[in-house]
């Protein structure tokens, strides 16, 4: 299971990991609360599990944006902002409707992850069994000294991993000092996922009846 705060306080984030599955079986999410611009980036998409994969993250995080707000599904969805290109669409996501709360979401070959909560914040995950690499590219982006000391761990491949996860949670949480990180390994999905932010997580399941939103 994954770690779950005892007694988060209000303002904690929220968090959830699951497979593409599960998330496109559940009963509240469809992909009828996209929005059109949504819906016209997936038209471009030819891979049947890669649009599912970008499907349920899109819907996961509704699901967190509703359960965090009390918003309906229908208007929990993010809205796209591009500062390089300055074009809306793409780019990193935001509530325009809760503009003080941040939001991010990640997919990756049968799974989907979302997270909500004040501040910058950022979410990847990653299939347990998959080794990022080559190291020339790792040791370009990836801190020098933690990078060393997973290679030199009894299971370099699984440290790298998850050392991957987190520069990435923190790189779409905009890198900044003093973030707060949560990782863990989910073994049901067989998931290695990561949290950053400015203050603490709870993890909520997909199926959980507590995680369903408000109707």
């Amino acid at each position: 299971m994954p770690p779950r705060d005892a007694s988060p306080p209000v303002t904690a984030a929220l968090a959830a990991v699951a497979t593409t599955g599960e998330v496109l079986d559940h009963p509240a999410l469809h992909e009828g609360l996209l929005a059109p611009w949504e819906r016209r980036r997936l038209d471009r998409i030819r891979v049947p599990g890669r649009r599912d994969d970008v499907v349920a993250a899109r819907l996961l995080l509704r699901l967190c944006v509703a359960r965090f707000t009390g918003l309906p599904p229908e208007d929990s969805g993010p809205d796209q902002f591009c500062e390089d290109c300055r074009r809306y669409g793409h780019g990193r996501p935001y509530l325009s409707r809760r503009p003080a709360l941040g939001v991010s979401m990640s997919h990756a070959d049968g799974l989907a992850a979302a997270a909500v909560g004040p501040g910058p914040l950022g979410v990847d995950v990653e299939p347990a069994t998959r080794r990022p690499g080559p190291l020339p590219v790792l040791r370009r982006l990836l801190p020098g000294a933690e990078l060393r000391e997973a290679e030199a761990g009894p299971d370099p491949d699984a440290a790298l991993l998850r050392l991957w996860v987190r520069g990435e949670a923190r790189f779409k949480a905009g890198g900044r000092p003093g973030l707060r990180l949560l990782e863990w390994t989910d073994p049901d999905r067989a998931a290695v996922a990561a949290v950053a932010g400015t203050g603490p997580v709870t993890v909520i399941a997909c199926g959980d009846p507590a995680s369903a939103p408000p109707r």
